[in-house]
Parts: C-alpha cells; sequence; structure tokens
C-alpha cells in the first residue's frame, strides 16, 4: 500500500496496523481531543488559501467545516447527550468513493476528533482537489503533535482484497461510501464480531421551486437562486449523492412555464459567467442516460400543484430536497408529511453540497463515538422500625 498521510514507503497492512497500535507519547487519543482539534484548524487554514480555492472551489467548503468553531458546535451537540461517557470507537477503516474527491476528508476528520485511530484507503484515481488536500495535510504535519502522525494513516492500493480483508478485520468501526455496489463488494470481507459497518448507499436528490416564491423574489434573489442552483447540480457533475438531479416546479402549470424559462435564462447567463466545460466522459454518458430514458419511456411530465404532491413521488433513496422559494412552515409540513419515508435534508439552494456532521440521517460523531452509562446507587430503604405496642 502507498502511504499517503503521512507520506511514507509502501507499507503491508499488517505493519500499518501494528504501527498505529501504539499508544502515542500523551497518551491515547480522546474524544474532542486537542491535539486533533489543533490540527484540523491548521489544516483549514491551508485549504482555504485562495490559490486553492479558485483552482478547486469545493476547498472552500471543506476549509469552512473544518474550522474550529465549526467542529466545536459538532462537539459541543454530542455532548449535550446525557446518555453517559462517550470514548473513541478505536480503530475506523474507511473506504471513500473515488467520483467525490473530498469526502474522505469529512469522514476522517470527525472520526479522528472523536479520538478514533484510522487508516483511509483513497482511490487510485484520486487526482485535483483529492490530491491538492492530501498535500495540505502532509504540511499541517510540521506544526502538528506527534500524536496525528502516529495514529491516521490514509493509503492508496488497487483492488485488492488481501489488504481490504485485513484491515476490515481488524476494524471497530468500517465506514464504507459510494453507492449500493461498493457496500456490496465491501462487505463480502467480514468483520470482527463486536464491529460494525456504517454505509452511505445509494441515494439521489432532487431540487425544489415554489412558483409563487420565485415570482415575488427580487431579481437579486432570482440571480442568488440560479448561481446556488449551479453550485448545487454543476460541482462534481452531479456525481455526488447530494447533488440534484431533477428540478420540480410547485404551482399553476402556465406559471410554472413562466418561471421557469426565467429561471433557466438567469442559470444560462452563470454557466457562461463560470465558463463551465462538462467532462466529455461525463457528458457522453448523460446523453446516452437521457436518450435511455426516451426510449424505455421513462420520461414525461409531472405538474406539481403543491407539496402535497411532491411527497408523493419521494421514496427511501432520496437524499436531499434543496429548495427555494417555500417558506419553514410549507417545508416542515412536507417532512412531517413524509415521517422518515424519505429525506433526510432539506436545505436552501447553494446549500445541498455543504457537508454537515449529521448526513443521511446519522448524527456521524455520535456513529463513530461509544458510551459508557454511569448509573448511581439506588436510595437505600428507610430502615424499620418497631413501633411501641406492636
Amino acid at each position: 500500500m502507498r502511504q499517503r498521510f503521512p507520506a511514507g514507503p509502501d507499507v503491508e497492512a499488517r505493519v500499518l496496523l501494528d504501527e498505529i497500535a501504539v499508544e502515542p507519547e500523551g497518551g491515547p487519543l480522546a474524544v474532542g481531543d486537542p491535539r486533533v482539534a489543533d490540527f484540523l484548524a491548521g489544516l483549514a487554514r491551508r485549504l482555504l488559501t485562495p490559490g486553492g480555492v479558485r483552482r478547486f472551489p469545493e476547498l472552500a467548503s471543506l476549509g469552512f467545516f473544518l474550522r474550529r468553531a465549526e467542529l466545536q458546535r459538532a462537539l459541543d451537540r454530542l455532548r449535550g447527550d446525557a446518555a453517559g461517557l462517550r470514548f473513541p470507537r478505536g480503530l475506523v477503516f474507511h473506504v471513500p468513493p473515488a467520483n467525490v474527491d473530498t469526502i474522505f476528508v469529512y469522514s476522517w476528520a470527525l472520526s479522528a476528533l472523536a479520538g478514533n485511530r484510522n487508516v483511509v484507503r483513497i482511490s487510485p484515481r484520486a487526482a485535483g482537489a483529492a490530491q491538492r488536500a492530501l498535500e495540505a495535510l502532509n504540511e499541517a504535519l510540521a506544526d502538528a503533535d506527534p500524536a496525528v502522525g502516529r495514529t491516521q494513516r490514509m493509503v492508496t492500493y488497487g483492488h485488492d482484497d488481501a489488504a481490504t480483508a485485513v484491515l476490515s478485520a481488524a476494524c471497530d468501526l468500517r465506514v464504507v461510501w459510494g453507492g449500493d455496489r461498493s457496500v456490496t463488494e465491501v462487505r463480502h470481507h467480514p468483520l470482527a464480531p463486536r464491529a460494525r459497518d456504517l454505509t452511505f448507499p445509494d441515494r439521489t436528490s432532487f431540487a425544489t421551486i415554489s412558483v409563487a416564491g420565485w415570482q415575488q423574489a427580487s431579481e437579486a434573489a432570482r440571480w442568488e437562486a440560479a448561481q446556488g442552483f449551479f453550485n448545487d447540480a454543476y460541482w462534481f457533475d452531479q456525481a455526488a449523492c447530494a447533488s440534484p438531479r431533477a428540478l420540480f416546479w410547485v404551482g399553476a402549470d402556465g406559471d410554472a412555464r413562466v418561471a421557469s424559462t426565467e429561471f433557466f435564462a438567469h442559470l444560462r447567463a452563470v454557466l457562461d459567467s463560470r465558463g463551465h466545460v462538462t467532462e466529455p466522459a461525463m457528458a457522453v454518458q448523460k446523453r446516452v442516460a437521457a436518450y435511455g430514458a426516451a426510449a424505455d419511456g421513462l420520461v414525461g411530465s409531472i405538474r406539481l400543484l403543491g407539496l402535497d404532491a411532491l411527497a408523493a413521488v419521494v421514496g427511501l433513496k432520496d437524499q436531499t430536497c434543496s429548495y427555494f422559494g417555500f417558506t419553514p412552515h410549507e417545508l416542515g409540513q412536507l417532512a412531517t408529511r413524509l415521517g422518515g419515508r424519505g429525506i433526510d435534508r432539506v436545505v436552501p439552494f447553494g446549500s445541498a453540497l455543504r457537508f454537515s456532521a449529521v448526513w443521511d440521517g446519522y448524527d456521524l460523531l455520535a456513529e463513530l463515538t461509544r458510551v459508557t452509562t454511569l448509573e448511581p446507587p439506588a436510595p437505600s430503604p428507610a430502615p424499620f422500625r418497631r413501633v411501641q405496642g406492636e
């Protein structure tokens, strides 16, 4: 396996596991360990340099997420849980996808903040923003406590079942991203009896616009909506699970046609100003999918007069609903009607790809830790006293 962080020579899986099992100076990591928090804060500063952000805009979101204040909010929410004392799970093995360059950092950072030792498999196809993130990680080690480098590893290897089997058997928690196929393939490798999987299988997302909300919006708000939709739909070429793959207009059909014409004119202007070009392979894939759907009779029109009608087309695979023009009350009614049957996130345009410590319905820090409950002794019963005359 090629060691990417800390950068080093190739290593065998069992040797790597032996190395990170050694307790670092200063003791094992704890939940919210300041040694990790300080490292992540330094990493955020490196990711947010103007040059890096211009080349890879997704690094701005990652750097924002890793800021000390953001991570402290997640820790505060975790500590507000009165269930008991929180401790790290132990060794966490992460298998992130190759098509979303920065997800491995989010997954790893929360697990490290939870005090875990981590091994992250980075795809050999990872490049671009992923490569810059790895460079920043290694740069940040210069100012880090040695405990970070001793307990954390990011490696690259091909489809090596032996390495995956060794890492799977050794871990206490395995975090698998990337879709149903990836989850199924990784699950062929057994875990230890007390270990478990945290999986992120195939999900889809959609966007919705209130026709009335669009009609009432100012011109500035309309431009902001088009720019936000661009960020949601065009970063990662819709490959991210949170990227909208459908846009629903909620309102009268005639008004929706006028509003959609106006919206797409704004979006076209944003595309032109950003100079966006879809990668050739992705462009071909999208066109083939569109022709295939048309040939199979899967493409038609859906006219929605209200959010109740939208609820009827939502399923368990739907993850994120990004929106414009709806009131909080309307969105709350939609979520209540669904009752957990679909949609884990409801976010305004421009926020679909903003990672959160709560993802796919999981509070990730809670999943990455374990709880020890402390129960006080029951009060002693009052002593029995014999009453005179009994």
